[in-house]
């Protein structure tokens, strides 16, 4: 019965979060439009050579999507500080984890999920090989799922800050950097016709521990920051 609770309550702020972003539109147009047109700059301002952009092409990818994710992990709590939610989900007697789970992956749902799914269009832009295709596609969903939850400490950490964008940045972006490493190294290795399972497993390592320990900071991180 407990986990039956637990279970409603998650799909009851899932539901939630997604309906109001769905209101808001900004909140998950913003990420998609920034990664396509980053991602565009470059052939111009690098050269239009297949090559060369095809050489380039997981790096750009992964950079540019850590940075749409970076973009959005500002809002994930920001809308429930304002008209004082997050408060009242602090003071309730319903389990703070599950909550912050469900919102955190409302936010992959908005932002991660969306990149992974538009990347191989942006693939095709910068001449990336059809063999990474499916590597790309697959790094950034489980890698955009890590940075969302990575993101959300950040944003526990920040929320009660007006202008907390910069130290948000500080604060997470040293965290991002395995993620980055092993999500174009998958890339590169299918690219290149090597192994690249191995790489997106310890995606799936980094997503685990994400799961299981994120959730715990961040609920600390609220309450530091709401009480402040």
């Amino acid at each position: 019965m407990a986990s039956a609770g637990v279970f409603s309550l998650v799909v009851a702020v899932l539901r939630r979060d997604l309906s109001a972003a769905a209101r808001r539109g900004s909140e998950w147009s913003n990420p998609l439009v920034f990664f396509i047109m980053v991602c565009a700059l470059f052939p111009l301002g690098i050269g239009p050579q297949p090559a060369r952009l095809a050489e380039l092409a997981p790096g750009i990818l992964w950079v540019v999507a850590l940075l749409a994710s970076l973009l959005a992990s500002d809002s994930v709590f920001r809308g429930d500080y304002d008209d004082a939610t997050l408060e009242q989900m602090l003071l309730s007697h319903q389990p703070l984890y599950p909550q912050v789970i469900a919102k955190t992956i409302a936010h992959w749902l908005l932002s991660g999920l969306p990149l992974s799914l538009l990347s191989p269009l942006l693939g095709v832009l910068l001449h990336l090989p059809m063999a990474g295709m499916g590597a790309l596609m697959a790094s950034l969903a489980l890698g955009s799922a890590v940075l969302s939850f990575i993101g959300a400490i950040g944003a526990a950490l920040t929320v009660g800050l007006r202008k907390g964008g910069l130290l948000l940045s500080l604060i997470i972006l040293p965290l991002y950097i395995p993620v980055l490493i092993f999500g174009s190294s998958a890339v590169k290795a299918a690219v290149e016709a090597g192994p690249y399972l191995p790489q997106l497993a310890m995606l799936g390592v980094f997503f685990l521990l994400a799961l299981a320990l994120a959730p715990l900071a961040i609920c600390g991180a609220l309450r530091i920051s709401v009480d402040q």
